[in-house]
């Protein structure tokens, strides 16, 4: 399903302690805002949008680096101003549905987002929740007196929370200039609007203290496993003036004959990945009998297996992968073809090892009739 996406980033996290702003730290090595990020594009966010403080745009560009379709608005005063800051910077329709998420809730998922569109199907908004477990107090002082509050029929709120752009856009129009709503359905609700609950989860715990951290730490290693794939092409050679391999252009006085592009060390890293996940091979995905495919660069291929990573609430890494050939000669290129993997991918560059070696003189490789590439990649998902 087609989206719209607005991550609220745009706080200084003060209570969470020292170390810069909750949105810029590292969780499992990666940005927190980032986890949110890849998970709402490889979902299918048609455009996303996050509302970070007017300065932070260089911090922005480092924590999403070679992710695509997203861009940046200014944060506001208040949660709600950046909330709205956000979808004003959305170009769709006022019936595309959106999604708002707040930042700190990094372990999102694909799962959360299917309950979220079934939910919003019926009404004007739709948000995941918790029913509450815990018995309530109340007290006016820490050590104050308490009274105990029923709590039957309260749920914990969380995001992301879904509407459509233009109810949500009028719901805000018409909330009371003196008041802040503590979320986005509050403001819907207000307005008259009906909002559904879908199921939400502890994993989307929201990161306010400094011990949220260190959960979130544990949660991110104790809750994922660690798979391993691999990956094999071979094309033979003919009449051409250039090759591509890994996603570089390499002028060579033969081509690789396939019906793509031929690149068989993006192949062979694409079935890498795709064996990592379970979820077949490139042929199952891009059918060599389907007309679209014919000439395609393979680079639409490894984007996709990084996608599926992705929608899965999973992360890269690291891949190697190996060319196997007597000619052209890769190391001059080793470099290019690395940089432009990692880009392809959106990993670091110490996460991508390419190789070459010859058979020799031996077999099909060595006898020039054809190039070969192996590959395997390590993949963390949600256990």
């Amino acid at each position: 399903m087609e989206f719209l996406a607005v991550i609220v980033a745009g706080g200084s996290g003060t209570r969470a302690g020292p170390g810069g702003a909750k949105q810029w730290r590292e969780v499992a090595g990666k940005p927190v805002v980032r986890w949110s990020a890849e998970a709402l594009l490889a979902a299918g966010a048609r455009q996303l949008v996050v509302v970070i403080p007017e300065d932070a745009r260089p911090l922005a560009e480092k924590a999403l680096a070679g992710l695509a379709r997203w861009t940046t608005a200014p944060g506001g005063a208040t949660r709600a101003d950046s909330v709205q800051s956000g979808l004003r910077a959305l170009s769709a329709s006022p019936d595309s549905v959106v999604l708002v998420h707040d930042a700190a809730r990094p372990f999102l998922n694909r799962r959360h987002l299917d309950g979220l569109f079934d939910a919003l199907a019926g009404a004007d908004g739709a948000v995941p929740a918790l029913p509450v477990a815990d018995t309530l107090k109340r007290a006016e002082t820490e050590d104050g007196p308490t009274q105990t509050v029923p709590r039957a029929g309260l749920w914990r709120a969380q995001t992301p929370q879904a509407f459509r752009l233009g109810a949500l856009l009028d719901a805000y129009a018409r909330w009371p200039a003196d008041a802040e709503p503590t979320d986005d359905a509050a403001v819907m609700e207000h307005a008259g609007g009906r909002v559904a609950l879908s199921a939400g989860d502890p994993m989307l715990m929201k990161l306010t203290y400094p011990e949220d951290f260190a959960m979130a730490e544990r949660l991110a290693g104790a809750a994922r496993t660690t798979r391993i794939g691999m990956g094999y092409d071979a094309h033979r050679w003919g009449p051409g003036q250039s090759v591509w391999l890994c996603g570089v252009e390499i002028p060579h006085d033969h081509t690789l004959i396939g019906h793509s592009d031929a690149d068989a060390g993006l192949h062979a890293l694409t079935d890498a990945i795709l064996g990592a996940l379970g979820e077949g091979d490139i042929g199952d995905h891009f059918p060599p009998t389907d007309p679209q495919w014919k000439g395609a660069p393979s680079d639409i291929f490894l984007k996709h297996a990084a996608a599926l990573v992705a929608a899965r609430g999973g992360r890269l890494l690291n891949v190697d992968l190996t060319l196997i050939c007597e000619r052209p000669k890769i190391k001059p290129h080793r470099q290019a073809m690395r940089q432009r993997l990692a880009e392809l991918l959106g990993v670091g560059l110490d996460q991508v090892s390419v190789k070459a070696t010859t058979t020799e003189g031996m077999g099909y490789t060595g006898r020039e009739e054809g190039l070969a590439a192996q590959a395997v990649a390590m993949v963390e998902l949600p256990a």
